[in-house]
């Protein structure tokens, strides 16, 4: 190779040679390295209570890690739940805490686990969103809300005695007046668009699924009027004298529908 090219070439590798190393010099250190697991942990929550959430959770994950198999990792993934339902991270909030109680079934804190997992689901789609975004109530999903109440139940049901029980027994019957609130607003929704006998099926899934909630007044009183529009006076007659019988004192015959309530969520 003429001298000319080598020296170009080796030029050329000894360029690339320094480039390399600069990129591995730059390459971040891990500044907990040395660091002790009371002391990751100690950051980790200082972050947390400073709602520095997207700090704690990284610090929540090694101590996880450094600790693992000692209670202080359990108390990490709590911990590091929390702090992904904080950061508006819930679906990872969930996965967390799933793991949790999958790895850790007979942890004395199981019954804090469920009741996260309760939290995270009731403040995830209870109708705070869909009102900002005016979504239409026919349109929305009750899933969280479910998922919500069934992790409630299971810690009432399991840990009767939990300081986390008596909170979590008033949430589930909001949230069970939420769900048939929702139903019966979905009658409305058919009702008030002509689609009478779909407000007459959904308003009777309200009466049949949800016993001894206010919102079934109201599902009667759409029945009632539904049966009317569809002219089978019959059943409207037993419908107005069941609504009555259980109601009597009941508005709706005398001032007709209401005006749609205030948002649940701005009385919790």
């Amino acid at each position: 190779m003429p001298v000319a090219k080598l020296s170009a070439a080796l030029a050329w590798t000894l360029a690339c040679s320094v480039l390399l190393l600069g990129a591995c010099s730059s390459t971040p250190k891990d500044p907990t390295a040395g660091w002790s697991p009371n002391k990751i942990y100690a950051e980790a929550k200082d972050e947390l209570s400073s709602g520095a959430y997207d700090k704690a959770v990284p610090l929540f994950d090694k101590l996880e890690g450094r600790a693992a198999g000692t209670p202080l990792a359990q108390q990490a993934q709590l911990d590091k739940a929390y702090a992904q339902f904080k950061n508006g991270e819930p679906v990872l909030a969930v996965a967390t805490l799933d793991r949790f109680m999958k790895l850790h079934p007979a942890s004395p804190a199981l019954d804090y686990a469920l009741y996260l997992k309760g939290i995270v689901n009731f403040n995830d789609d209870l109708g705070l969103f869909s009102y900002l975004t005016r979504q239409d109530l026919a349109e929305r999903d009750q899933h969280a809300a479910k998922e919500s109440f069934e992790s409630f139940k299971e810690l009432v049901t399991r840990f009767p005695d939990s300081k986390y029980a008596p909170d979590a027994s008033a949430r589930m019957n909001y949230i069970v007046n939420s769900l048939a609130q929702s139903e019966v607003h979905v009658a409305r929704y058919y009702y008030e668009r002509g689609a009478y006998l779909a407000a007459i099926n959904r308003a009777q899934s309200a009466i049949t699924d949800y016993q001894g909630v206010p919102a079934l007044e109201e599902a009667l009183f759409i029945m009632m009027q539904s049966y009317d529009k569809l002219n089978m006076p019959q059943l409207r007659d037993d419908t107005r004298r069941v609504l009555e019988k259980n109601y009597p004192q009941t508005p709706y015959l005398t001032q007709g529908f209401k005006d749609k309530a205030q948002p649940w969520w701005k009385f919790w």
